[in-house]
């Protein structure tokens, strides 16, 4: 089989789907739960059946992770789109089952984290959609994103919108643009994005220095890994 096959849609509780083994994204629960609780399960979870009636999550796991996180029964967020104030509710995902072998699962789950890596926005068609709501919640975005996308756009046509690096460089030499509110804000809309293609071992050796630092996110263990770094250097300088 070298592609995937559709058996049916079903809700099934998440208990009983079983995460992707090694999926590696990382994903936002929190932002996900939040925009379930506001827009309820809008798109179905990608679930493989294997042939001993296992259920893995080929594509959704980090939306499996946040139902499972709401937990059972009555939120408390009045009119959350996932459990709908029941108390009788229990933690499950509506998903589409398909039928497929196991590089074929491979291949889904790497295009479905991938796909979405490789896009690029329209900021100037961003900012006019954030706009037109009358708040951002379940969007993703914060006031805070809002303000920055509106001020990057509102620079001189001249200057590059979409180079983050530039539009911040250029705001602190005077572009029109105050430096020090973009840097106050969400870092998650502007900062640079490391992307760097290393082997399988390699990436390994780097998950296991950088999980070997606290922190709340790879940022923060970054950060910590890099003090060990410099750290060392100073110690072998002296």
């Amino acid at each position: 089989m070298t592609s995937a096959s559709y058996l049916r849609t079903d809700t099934i509780p998440v208990t009983e789907l079983t995460p992707y083994p090694g999926n590696a994204k990382r994903g936002d629960v929190g932002a996900i739960l939040a925009s379930l609780r506001k827009n309820g399960q809008y798109r179905g979870l990608v679930v493989r059946e294997q042939p001993d009636g296992a259920l893995v999550v080929l594509a959704g796991n980090h939306t499996r992770q946040a139902l499972a996180d709401h937990g059972p029964g009555d939120c408390g967020v009045k009119g959350c789109g996932v459990c709908h104030n029941s108390t009788d509710w229990i933690p499950a995902a509506r998903c589409d089952v398909v039928q497929c072998d196991d590089k074929t699962a491979l291949r889904v789950n790497l295009a479905d984290n991938r796909t979405s890596d490789l896009g690029t926005y329209d900021y100037a068609g961003l900012a006019e959609l954030l706009g037109s709501l009358g708040d951002v919640d379940g969007t993703g975005y914060s006031d805070q994103d809002v303000q920055d996308i509106t001020a990057l756009v509102s620079l001189p046509d001249e200057e590059p919108k979409a180079d983050s690096h530039t539009a911040r460089q250029a705001a602190r030499d005077g572009g029109g643009l105050d430096g020090e509110d973009l840097d106050t804000g969400n870092p998650d809309v502007f900062n640079p994005v490391i992307n760097l293609r290393v082997p399988h071992d390699v990436f390994d050796r780097w998950r296991t220095a950088l999980d070997a630092h606290p922190g709340q996110d790879d940022s923060a263990k970054l950060l910590g890994l890099l003090g060990e770094v410099e750290a060392g250097r100073t110690g072998a300088a002296a």
